[in-house]
């Protein structure tokens, strides 16, 4: 049975695949009515549709918006084109629209059958129109493109023109019933119909002008400034415009309705939110003015939820507005396809079953993919029947070619205007192949043919080409498989949903049942081979892609771009050593891998990185070296241990591939090709080329890696494992061994903590291993052999360079060990150390700081290090024997360093001690000792600040004499002063009374005459002036009594005398005051000062400070009578100036008062005696005693004179 005989209606019929706006001509709507399939997702769309619309019909409501979305060529266009018929109750062949639904049983709900009617039951002004066919050229660039829009095709609607400000004045010539008159004037004056004409409006204002004045509707100057005002830019608010459309119902009447019917609104709007916003404020204000009775049914491809979204800005209120929403899916489309153009007949249904039956097996085996992505393919023999002579994936998969070629590869408006929808492709496909017998399928490419005059010229001319190309189509076939596979892969370009390899285009090509796939598919790869030859097709892995014209060229581009081979085999080390094995140590197993050692990374003889110095290191040889698969040649090379030779398989592929991605990447950094058209958009996908380059790359390097020959130490490794990253780290851990074959001397890891302890621990401990050896012996030995060669050719090896050295094979030593090492040799007084020209020890550093210096990396290149000398037995023993000797203390060190610490903190120690003597010294006690005290300190001083140990040994080597008479000398003197600190010592006290005995003895001296006591005080003062009494002052404590007995008698007899001159002095005193009526202020006072003057006297142990108190009692004499004297005064003083009281100032008498003055006689006579001989004698010492007491007479002054 041939393909069209199948059909229940013939197929090569003409069918609009969709009918435009302003394409309705009587027979084409009802072509449209009749054959409008609806499936039973349209049932749902009507029902939803026409109960929100009812809404505004019985009530007001605010959600006036419908949104209908659906991908392209869903039907989106022609479901509203139905809408419009029915909303306006269109009449077609004596039928209302309504009836080719009802009538056909086409909508199934009678409650919707009766919203339906409900519609039709009120007037209605439908506007229907495709928003950027209305729009301005520049429409877009206003944000109030979509008002402008709607203003325009509402004008036009009510019979006015385009042009607003024309609209304006039509609207209100009408209203004012002068839009006839108007009309007719404007014929009177220009002979043209205006509506013909009032399109040229601008070219004619003048015209306009005087039919306006002629009419009376304007004055002349008044309709002329109207004109002038038309230049300006049109300004109306969506506010206003809302209002305007209200009016216009209202003036209407009956529940009058308005739908405007936009098509294509998602795609006009795009990613403009400007417009987004001016749709939702006219939607909101429609819906605040109108309250349902206007409204606005859109379509877009996408739903309106994932365009606001997108948008990125609050576009609440238009999902609110656009409550009713409505997406066609593909379901939708293949249900219609199927019912309008491939119903079959009976016969047809029985013959296809049939053939399905028998045929079912080679039919799934035929048509498969290879790719995970779900396509549908014949369920059973209904749905080979239903789809037949097409293969059900084809509905998808047009679907979203359709929706890429729109966004790729269409030209102008057309296709993106819905010239093409699903129907119309499969129709005309069909068509192509109606005279086929039975089994027949249709193929992929067949559908290129209905889409071509509707592809962007860099598409559609490389087919063209191709036809004319002599390596594709060298018989100039009109139908051409090599071409037809260009074609197909044209097709699938820009779809995701399918991945271009040769077992999914073999199915794509299929054009019969009984076709033997293995051969078409040698027929496709064939045709692909050829294909990219020519340049026309690219393959890109396993994925061969179709190239546009100016792919083509950009592909020339990259393909001439120079790359060198050192930059890919740069690149094949980078994929190794950052990606697949980034790992730049390797740890050796030994000490919880504690050892970890750089290697060298080289690819052909390229460093991966530069500055590598490693011992040993990882050779990669690649199929572009010399070397590659050279057996003999790589033994003989890794035979040397100091490099691991990896020899990878000779395949190419990972190097070609990273070729081209380093093509393609040149390629976009430079701008040679900005001029093509597209290169943005062919920029985008060649970076997306790169990047699948790049990953093929690394891909395939990894399986060259799996299957690589490893050599080390002149043998090929036998492998266990692909793995290379397992490998590659086996092969290191053994060469390691080989490298850093010393490695194993640390048999003790040490870290910093251990430096620490090194210092800290009890000299006279020796850490040792469990066979009895000491920790790193081995190592200690190598490293201090280095620092001893060094020396002996006298020079000074740093700290750095000694890691520099033990760092690298063949011991590989970390800086740990060698920090521990280090301090263990100076802990020993094995090596001295030199910072900044200062030699550092433990004299004049911190053990902390030391460990500083060793472990710190500020100072490993200042550090200096040499062998120590050694310093001879003889001064160890003498510096322990004075330790022992003058600090009373053994030292137990056997390390010189620590034996000078020790020696120095012990000596530091005695000079706090010598010192704390020394500051009980009084030099008026003469203390004995004071001498030695200071040689002392200074002997003992000498070594403190002495920074190097031999000089310390040597130094007190020279004063061993000197150190052991001080040991002689200390201890008595010691004793003298007593243990306690705080306290005299018992000699000290005696020494201080004997010494004090002496002194008073000395002031006394004149008034003591006795022999006894002389001859004690000599004894004392013998004893007090030895330079070593301590011998002799056992004898001080009976002197000192015999001392005290003797004068104290001596003292009681010169007190008598001194305390009867006291008592008289009081007595004068006490005299005196009882005569002046005093006694109450003074008395008390007075008697307390004598008081204390006796006990004075009694206690003082001085016989010539004694008889110092008579002098004392005769001077408190004399003040005392000063005292009262003067307070006589001071009351007569305030007697007398009572006695003035009231007097006049004239009369008054002033009565001097008589002062009183007392004078001792001993002041006027200092002289202790007279000597007289005859009476001039006396005369004499008269007239000087008359002559001195006249001096001291006054004026109203009396004179007393004690005696």
């Amino acid at each position: 049975m041939l393909i069209k005989d199948m059909f229940l209606k013939p197929i090569d019929r003409d069918i609009k695949g969709v009918i435009k706006v302003g394409q309705d001509d009587d027979a084409n709507v009802k072509q449209e009515l009749e054959e409008y399939v609806v499936t039973n997702e349209l049932q749902r769309h009507f029902r939803d549709f026409f109960e929100s619309y009812r809404k505004g019909i019985l009530g007001n409501t605010d959600k006036m918006g419908v949104w209908i979305s659906g991908f392209f060529g869903s039907g989106k266009s022609h479901f509203l084109k139905i809408l419009s018929y029915l909303l306006e109750n269109r009449k077609v062949d004596g039928k209302s629209a309504i009836d080719y639904f009802l009538n056909e049983n086409k909508i199934k709900d009678s409650s919707v059958a009766a919203d339906m009617k409900l519609a039709l039951s009120v007037s209605t002004d439908v506007i229907l129109f495709n928003i950027d066919s209305k729009s301005e050229t520049s429409g877009k660039k206003n944000k109030d493109a979509i008002l402008r829009v709607f203003l325009k095709v509402f004008n036009e609607k009510l019979g006015f023109s385009a042009n607003p400000h024309v609209a304006d004045l039509e609207r209100q010539l009408k209203d004012e019933n002068l839009y006839e008159a108007f009309k007719e004037k404007y014929k009177e004056i220009t002979g043209d119909d205006w509506i013909e004409s009032r399109h040229k409006f601008n070219f004619f204002k003048d015209r306009v002008v005087r039919a306006l004045s002629e009419i009376k509707f304007m004055s002349l100057e008044t309709a002329k400034d109207w004109a002038r005002s038309t230049i300006r830019p049109y300004e109306v608010s969506i506010e206003d415009f809302a209002k305007m459309i209200n009016k216009y119902l209202k003036s209407k009447g009956r529940n009058h309705h308005i739908v405007f019917l936009v098509d294509e609104m998602g795609q006009y709007i795009g990613d403009n939110s400007d417009l987004m916003l001016d749709l939702q404020t006219i939607t909101e204000d429609f819906g605040t003015a109108c309250q349902g009775k206007a409204w606005i049914v859109v379509t877009s491809q996408q739903d309106i939820d994932s365009i606001t979204e997108v948008k990125g800005r609050d576009f609440s209120k238009i999902q609110g507005r656009f409550d009713t929403r409505l997406n066609l899916t593909s379901a939708n489309v293949d249900e219609v396809i199927k019912l309008r153009i491939l119903k079959k007949t009976k016969a047809a249904d029985e013959t296809l079953s049939v053939l399905y039956e028998n045929k079912e097996t080679i039919i799934r085996n035929l048509i498969m993919f290879d790719d995970k992505i779900e396509k549908k393919l014949y369920e059973d023999k209904s749905d080979f029947c239903e789809v037949y002579p097409f293969i059900p994936y084809q509905f998808n998969l047009l679907a979203n070619v359709l929706t890429s070629i729109r966004q790729h590869g269409a030209s102008g408006k057309h296709l993106s205007e819905g010239e093409r929808s699903m129907l119309a492709l499969f129709k005309e496909s069909a068509e192509k192949l109606m005279d086929r017998e039975d089994g027949t399928v249709v193929p992929f490419n067949i559908f290129y043919d209905a889409l071509n005059k509707f592809l962007d010229h860099s598409h559609s001319v490389v087919i063209s080409r191709a036809m004319e190309n002599n390596y594709i189509n060298p018989d100039k076939e009109k139908d051409n498989f090599n071409v037809n596979v260009l074609k197909a892969l044209f097709m699938i370009k820009y779809v995701n949903q399918i991945k271009a390899t040769v077992d999914n285009i073999t199915t794509l090509m299929v054009s019969g049942i009984d076709e033997d796939r293995r051969v078409l598919k040698e027929k496709v790869q064939n045709a692909l081979d050829i294909l990219v030859s020519q340049m026309l097709v690219q393959k890109n892995g396993d994925i061969y892609i179709f190239l546009t014209d100016e792919e083509q060229e950009i592909n020339r581009e990259i393909e001439s771009q120079d790359i060198e081979n050192t930059d890919v085999i740069k690149k094949v080390s980078e994929l190794i050593f950052a990606d697949i094995y980034f790992e730049g140590k390797i740890k050796v197993p030994n000490f919880k891998n504690r050892y970890s050692f750089g290697f060298n990374r080289t690819v052909d003889d390229i460093p991966y990185k530069s500055n590598q110095m490693f011992d040993f290191g990882v050779k990669i040889i690649t199929p572009r070296s010399e070397l590659n698969g050279q057996d003999s040649n790589l033994r003989m090379l890794s035979n040397a241990g100091k490099d691991i030779y990896v020899d990878l398989p000779n395949d190419a592929g990972f190097l070609n591939e990273l070729s081209l991605f380093m093509k393609i990447e040149k390629f976009l950094s430079s701008s040679s090709a900005v001029n093509i058209s597209k290169f943005e958009e062919i920029k985008t996908i060649k970076r997306d080329e790169m990047r699948e380059h790049q990953d093929r790359g690394k891909l395939f390097l990894q399986e060259s890696l799996k299957t690589a020959k490893f050599y080390v130490n002149g043998d090929l490794l036998k492998l266990r494992t692909k793995d290379f990253k397992c490998n590659l780290t086996e092969s290191l851990e053994r060469i390691t061994t080989t490298v850093y074959h010393k490695l194993n001397y640390i048999t003790c890891p040490m870290d910093e903590v251990d430096v620490y302890n090194l210092f800290k621990q009890n000299d006279s401990k020796q850490i040792t291993l469990d066979d009895g050896t000491l920790p790193n012996e081995n190592a200690i030995r190598e490293v201090l052999d280095y620092i001893r060669i060094r020396t002996q050719n006298h020079t000074k090896v740093s700290l750095k360079e000694i890691k520099s050295k033990f760092n690298k094979a063949p011991f590989g030593f970390i800086d740990a060990d060698i920090e521990w090492i280090i301090a263990k040799c100076f802990k020993d007084g094995l090596i001295r150390f030199t910072l900044n020209g200062n030699e550092i020890s433990l004299l004049n550093e911190t053990s902390e700081k030391v460990v500083e210096y060793i472990t710190k990396r500020t100072y490993t290149e200042k550090l200096l290090i040499e062998e120590k000398e050694i310093i001879p037995e003889n001064m160890k023993r003498v510096l322990k024997n004075v330790a022992k000797e003058v600090f009373k203390m053994t030292i137990m060190a056997e390390d010189t360093d620590t034996m000078v610490i020790q020696f120095n903190k012990l000596a530091k120690e005695k000079i706090e001690k010598l010192k704390s003597i020394l500051g009980k010294y009084n030099p008026a006690m003469g203390y004995p000792g004071e001498d030695a005290i200071n040689e002392g300190i200074k002997l003992i001083q000498g070594t403190v600040y002495m920074d190097k140990a031999l000089d310390i040994f040597k130094y007190v080597k020279k004063h061993e004499d000197d150190y052991l008479d001080f040991a002689e000398y200390y201890p008595p003197i010691k004793s003298f002063f007593g243990e306690d600190q705080q306290k005299k010592g018992e000699q000290q006290k005696i020494w201080d009374k004997s010494k004090n005995y002496s002194e008073v003895f000395e002031e006394s001296r004149s008034y003591v005459l006795n022999n006894e006591i002389e001859s004690i005080i000599d004894k004392m003062e013998d004893i007090l002036k030895m330079p070593y009494p301590y011998n002799k002052i056992k004898d001080l404590p009976e002197l000192n009594d015999r001392f005290l007995d003797i004068y104290n008698k001596i003292l009681d007899k010169e007190l008598k005398p001194v305390k009867l001159e006291i008592n008289e002095a009081e007595k004068r005193v006490m005299e005196v005051l009882k005569q002046s009526g005093l006694e109450e202020i003074f008395h008390n006072k007075f008697n307390s000062a004598f008081s204390n003057l006796i006990k004075k006297a009694e206690s003082c142990n001085n016989v010539a400070k004694v008889n110092g108190f008579k002098i004392e009692a005769d001077k408190l004499k004399m003040r005392f009578l000063d005292e009262i004297a003067k307070e006589q005064e001071h009351i007569a003083e305030k007697e007398r100036a009572k006695e003035t009281v009231g007097e006049k100032e004239a009369n008054k008498v002033v009565k001097p008062i008589k002062k009183q003055f007392n004078i001792s006689i001993k002041d006027i006579n200092p002289s202790n005696s007279w000597q007289i001989e005859n009476k001039d004698d006396l005369e004499k010492y008269l007239q000087a005693l008359k002559i001195r007491l006249e001096k001291e007479i006054r004026e109203d002054t009396i004179l007393n004179v004690e005696f």
